[in-house]
C-alpha cells in the first residue's frame, strides 16, 4: 500500500489513505441522488438528444414496470436485475450524452444544491420559531392554570 504524508496540518507523519472501501452507504446514496438530479435536469436540456431520452424513459419504465425478468419479491435475486438495468441505463446514459451538456448540467445541480441547503435552513429557522413559541404558550398557560388553582385553593 502507498503511503503519502500529511503535510496540510504541518504533521510530518506517514499517514495511509483511506481505502476506497471506507466510502460509506450515507455517501453512495449522496452520490446517487446528486447524479439522478444531474440527469433529470440533463433530460429537460434542449440539447439532449431524442435517443438518450429514449434511453432514460426504457430504463425508468423497466424499473417501474411490475413485469420484469426476475419479480421483484424473490428476496435479493429480485433486485439484482434492476440494479442491472439501472446501472447499464446510467453507463450509457453518460456515453451518450454531449459532455457540454453534462458539465452544464452538473452546475445547474450544484447551484440548486446549494439554493436548496439554504431554503431548508430558513425552513428549519422557521419551524423551530413556531415549535418555540408553541411550547412557550402551552407553558405559560398550563402554568397560569396551576396558579390560578392554586390560589382559588387556598383563598377558601
Amino acid at each position: 500500500m502507498i503511503l503519502g504524508r500529511c503535510l496540510s496540518e504541518g504533521n510530518s507523519e506517514w499517514v495511509r489513505p483511506e481505502p476506497a472501501s471506507a466510502i460509506t452507504w450515507r455517501q453512495h446514496a449522496q452520490q446517487l441522488q446528486k447524479k439522478t438530479h444531474i440527469f433529470y435536469i440533463a433530460l429537460k436540456h434542449p440539447r439532449m438528444p431524442w435517443y438518450a431520452r429514449l434511453v432514460a424513459a426504457c430504463t425508468a419504465g423497466y424499473l417501474f414496470s411490475p413485469i420484469q425478468l426476475i419479480p421483484s419479491f424473490i428476496p435479493a435475486i429480485g433486485f439484482l436485475d434492476d440494479l442491472l438495468v439501472l446501472f447499464l441505463g446510467v453507463k450509457l446514459l453518460q456515453k451518450i450524452t454531449p459532455p457540454d451538456v453534462l458539465t452544464e448540467c452538473h452546475h445547474l445541480a450544484e447551484a440548486a444544491d446549494v439554493q436548496n441547503k439554504d431554503e431548508t435552513r430558513s425552513s428549519a429557522t422557521i419551524a423551530a420559531a413556531i415549535v418555540v413559541g408553541t411550547v412557550w404558550l402551552i407553558a405559560a398557560l398550563a402554568g397560569g392554570g396551576l396558579l390560578a388553582a392554586y390560589i382559588s385553593k387556598y383563598r377558601r
